[in-house]
């Protein structure tokens, strides 16, 4: 590739990794008018309404699923779409972007020590070192940078939300590996769209009036329409294509933009303060997801290079 083409599929995954860190603001505003499940759905079903005739149109040879195919596709809809985004938009209503930015952002650490449960992969000493500075990071952000709160386990109840954030997209990223030997991130993404939405459907029947929707504020309307369009669609195929030019090992470097998207947005939008603890838990989290990756980088360009000899 030319090296002005690789710049820009640089700046686009930069651009679009930049936009999910949005999501934690446009979130902030949506749940000023609905509750988290509500959002969730309406998101995802303007995404849906898009994703499934552009995968229609750009997947004409797609492979027809299977009853295995289609129970995969739901854990999919379940665990990434419908319990993430709960657990997501009840943190945007009531904890800082700041933190749960940053706990998010240990999401590569989780999925690793997922993968070596569920998928045997190996793990080895880099990804175990990585692991252990990210989480100590993550536990630094909670609790404050002081060392009695972990002690003494003084955690708050949206601390026990964020991990079931982290948790369930580790979950749907293992089972996401097994759905990707068979298709490819679109129609994945479409039906995991799809199923999630039909999963949310009834909650948000529960919880939603018509005067909810009709008193919305135009500020949520737009929010949800920016994370259905841009942040969910939009933002997808950016990235996604950046891994077809570059490889998903180069392209998941730039995942850690998210974050400081997020916080720089919060501070500037919101006014939230970003305090020395968090730095501190920043550096570790990235840096043990940096360093949990490293190995796995390192072994992938010695195959290719007994490849090219």
């Amino acid at each position: 590739m030319k090296q002005e083409r690789l710049w820009l599929t640089y700046i686009t995954l930069a651009v679009a990794t930049s936009i999910w860190g949005t999501a934690f603001i446009a979130g902030k505003y949506a749940v000023e008018s609905f509750e988290p499940i509500t959002v969730a759905f309406l998101r995802f079903l303007g995404a849906t309404l898009i994703l499934y005739p552009y995968m229609r149109y750009r997947e004409k040879d797609r492979a027809k699923p299977t009853p295995r195919d289609w129970g995969l596709f739901a854990v999919l809809g379940l665990t990434g779409i419908a319990i993430y985004n709960i657990c997501f938009f009840m943190a945007s209503k009531y904890a800082p972007v700041i933190k749960s930015s940053l706990l998010i952002a240990s999401n590569p650490v989780f999925i690793t020590l997922f993968a070596g449960l569920f998928l045997k992969e190996v793990i080895s000493k880099n990804h175990i070192v990585g692991m252990v500075m990210a989480l100590l990071g993550v536990g630094f952000i909670i609790s404050q940078g002081k060392l009695d709160v972990i002690l003494g386990l003084q955690f708050e109840f949206i601390d026990l939300i964020l991990l079931g954030a982290i948790l369930s997209w580790a979950a749907y990223s293992v089972v996401g590996k097994v759905v990707l030997n068979k298709y490819n991130a679109v129609v994945s993404t479409t039906y995991a769209c799809a199923f999630g939405t039909l999963f949310l459907f009834p909650f948000t029947i529960m919880e939603t009036t018509w005067a909810d929707i009709t008193q919305a504020s135009l500020a949520s309307w737009l929010s949800i329409l920016h994370m259905s369009i841009f942040v969910t669609v939009v933002s997808f195929i950016m990235y996604y294509d950046g891994i077809r030019k570059i490889g998903a090992s180069k392209a998941s470097i730039f995942i850690n933009v998210m974050p400081v998207s997020a916080v720089a947005l919060s501070v500037i939008i919101l006014g939230e303060q970003f305090q020395f603890y968090h730095f501190i838990g920043a550096f570790m989290v990235l840096g043990g997801v940096y360093i949990s990756t490293l190995k796995l980088k390192t072994m992938k360009s010695s195959k290719n290079e007994v490849k090219s000899a």
